[in-house]
C-alpha cells in the first residue's frame, strides 16, 4: 500500500483517538455528583455474576442517558477475584489482561476507546452504582457466565452498535435506506465487537438465564418465549428485569436504627436548618428535564 494510505490511516486514528479522549473526559458540571452507596458494604457482599450499572459521568454517558432516557449509562460484569476463579482457562485468560493482585475484585467491561477489559473494582468507588443480582441463577450456572465473559475479552468495542441502538428511536421508515439499522443482519461466528450491555447480555443467554425474554400469545392463548437478540439490550434493561434482584446499599441503613426514629435525625435550633438537597441536578440534568418535559418543573 501507499505511503500516502497510511499517512490518511494515521490521520484518521489520531482524530478518533481526540474524539474518544473528548467523548470519555468528564464535564466540569459533572464533577459534582457524590457516590450516594455505602461503598466499602457493596463491596463486600458483591457476588460473582452480578450485574453492576453505572450513572457515569462523562460526556458519552450523557449523550446515552438521552438516547435510552435512563441514568445508567453503562454496565459490567462482576467476575470476584482472580484467586477465587475456579476455571483454570478463564483464570489464564483473564491473567493476561490484568496484572493486578489476584484478591482485587474484578469486573469485566465493554468500554468506548478500550474494548473488552478487565478492572478492579476499587476504581469505581466514587460512582454511583446499582448492583442487579440474578436472583435465581444457579451456581454452576454463575462459573459458567464468569467463563464466558472472560472469552470476550480483547473485543473492540461495537461503535456502530450503539449508533444502531439510537437510530430505533426515529421513525424506521423514514430513513433512507443507507441510514438504517444493520444490527439484525445475520453475522455467523463469534462477534468481533461488542458493547457492555451486549456482552453482558450474550453471558446470560449462554446459559438461558432470561433477562427481558420476548412473549407471543398466540389465538388459543398458548404463550411462546423467545430470546432477544443480544445487540438490543441497554444497561437499565437489567434493572428493569424482574429476573434481577436490584440490590441496594445506603450510605444510612435503617435496620439498627431506634424503634422510634427511621434514622437519627438532628432537631434544628433556630434558623439552623440546613438547606441542603440530596443531590443537586447538575446542569445536563436540568437541561434534559426541561426539554423531556417542555421545559415545566
Amino acid at each position: 500500500m501507499s505511503e500516502d494510505y497510511f499517512m490518511f490511516s494515521r490521520l484518521q486514528n489520531l482524530i478518533w483517538d481526540k474524539i474518544v479522549a473528548w467523548l470519555n473526559a468528564i464535564p466540569e458540571a459533572n464533577k459534582n455528583m457524590d457516590a450516594i452507596n455505602n461503598q466499602e458494604k457493596l463491596l463486600s457482599e458483591l457476588q460473582p455474576a452480578d450485574v453492576i450499572l453505572f450513572e457515569g459521568k462523562s460526556r458519552v454517558g450523557d449523550i446515552i442517558k438521552l438516547i435510552t432516557l435512563s441514568p445508567w449509562i453503562h454496565s459490567a460484569l462482576y467476575i470476584g477475584r482472580l484467586s477465587e476463579i475456579q476455571d483454570k482457562v478463564a483464570r489464564d485468560r483473564i491473567r493476561k489482561f490484568y496484572d493486578g493482585d489476584e484478591n482485587d475484585q474484578l469486573v469485566i467491561e465493554s468500554l468506548l476507546g478500550y474494548g473488552t477489559v478487565v478492572h478492579p473494582m476499587k476504581k469505581y468507588l466514587d460512582d454511583n452504582l446499582r448492583v442487579c443480582r440474578p436472583s435465581h441463577l444457579r451456581r454452576n450456572d454463575q462459573s459458567r457466565v464468569v467463563c464466558f465473559a472472560a472469552e470476550h475479552l480483547g473485543l473492540a468495542y461495537d461503535v456502530r452498535q450503539l449508533l444502531d441502538l439510537a437510530r430505533f428511536f426515529f421513525p424506521y421508515g423514514l430513513m433512507p435506506k443507507h441510514w438504517r439499522s444493520s444490527i439484525f443482519q445475520h453475522n455467523a461466528g463469534k462477534p468481533t465487537h461488542v458493547v457492555c450491555s451486549g456482552m453482558i447480555a450474550r453471558c446470560f443467554q449462554s446459559v438461558n438465564y432470561p433477562i427481558l425474554p420476548v412473549v407471543v400469545t398466540s389465538d388459543n392463548e398458548h404463550k411462546k418465549i423467545y430470546k432477544r437478540n443480544f445487540r438490543l439490550f441497554v444497561p437499565a434493561d437489567f434493572d428493569y428485569s424482574p429476573y434481577f434482584e436490584i440490590v441496594k446499599f445506603p450510605e444510612l441503613d435503617l435496620t439498627n436504627t431506634h424503634s422510634h426514629s427511621y434514622l437519627p435525625w438532628e432537631d434544628p435550633v433556630g434558623d439552623d436548618l440546613p438547606m441542603i438537597i440530596a443531590r443537586p441536578e447538575t446542569e445536563p440534568e436540568l437541561a434534559k428535564r426541561s426539554a423531556l418535559t417542555g421545559g415545566s418543573s
